[in-house]
């Protein structure tokens, strides 16, 4: 009986030992497994590779110097060009005022109209000179002027009686048959002496326009639309020597691709304009 009582027991010691153990092993939660973390790495520096970019000048190769000149070599070039151009100079002009944009003028031609110009602009070390070619137009109507003024026989000073040299002033000179007189004035009320020294005036404005258009041409393209316009105005007040002879070089830069299609448009239309009032005046 009691060896029956301590196995029952036993038995039953043995039972709970294997519940509880059970139990246990059923409430213990796995522990998740944490992920790898990769161990910091040090920052390399990737070399990037460097890219030579072609960068696109906007150049032109050096061309042949045109009559107006854009450079001071140019410039001193032109004025040894020049010199050959007015060996036997009849008519001479200057002009002075140093607070204008064009400080001084000197033109001399002789009976057929070659000759040379120079002038002295702001922004430039020295006096450019080019040679010109004066239209017949504009010679006969300078000794038309000088023969109303019987300029070699009258010693009449064309000065007005008030001095306006801030308008600048003006000195012509005529050497003909061995004979010279020259004259100095700043403002006249002599109509003749106006008229030559306005036929002056503007053979000057033709041809340093001539000389500004060509350096836009070479430097500066962008600024041949102003100038296109400045010379539409100068044509419309009759302030160029002769429009007529500007359309051959108008032509020229009608077809010249270098400045803008604006500046070659205007210029086509001015040679229409030119030759429009032309064949009205026949």
């Amino acid at each position: 009986m009691t060896n029956i009582i301590k196995k029952s027991m036993l038995a039953i010691l043995f039972f709970s030992l294997s519940f509880v153990a059970e139990a246990q092993t059923k409430s213990r939660k796995p522990n998740p497994k944490k992920p790898a973390v990769a161990a910091p790495v040090n920052p390399v520096a990737v070399e990037t590779p460097t890219v030579k970019t072609s960068i696109k000048k906007n150049e032109r190769p050096e061309s042949q110097t045109n009559s107006a000149g854009n450079t001071n070599q140019t410039v001193k070039s032109n004025a040894a060009t020049a010199e050959k151009f007015a060996p036997n100079s009849v008519y001479f002009y200057e002009f002075a005022q140093p607070d204008f944009l064009i400080s001084q003028i000197r033109i001399e031609f002789d009976e057929n109209g070659k000759g040379r110009i120079s002038f002295m602009k702001k922004n430039f070390d020295e006096l450019i000179t080019d040679p010109i070619q004066v239209s017949a137009s504009a010679i006969e109507r300078i000794k038309n002027a000088v023969e109303a003024l019987n300029f070699f026989n009258s010693d009449e000073n064309y000065q007005y009686e008030k001095d306006y040299s801030h308008l600048g002033n003006i000195k012509i000179k005529i050497k003909k048959d061995g004979r010279e007189r020259e004259t100095k004035f700043n403002y006249t009320t002599n109509q003749g002496a106006k008229l030559l020294a306005d036929e002056y005036r503007k053979i000057g404005q033709q041809f340093i326009w001539i000389f500004d258009i060509n350096l836009a041409r070479e430097n500066q393209p962008l600024e041949s639309p102003r100038l296109l316009d400045a010379l539409d105005a100068l044509i419309r007040r009759n302030e160029i020597s002769d429009a007529g002879q500007m359309v051959s070089f108008l032509k020229e830069l009608s077809n010249d691709e270098r400045i803008p299609l604006i500046s070659r448009n205007h210029a086509a239309k001015l040679i229409k304009n030119i030759e429009k009032r032309i064949e009205q005046n026949k």
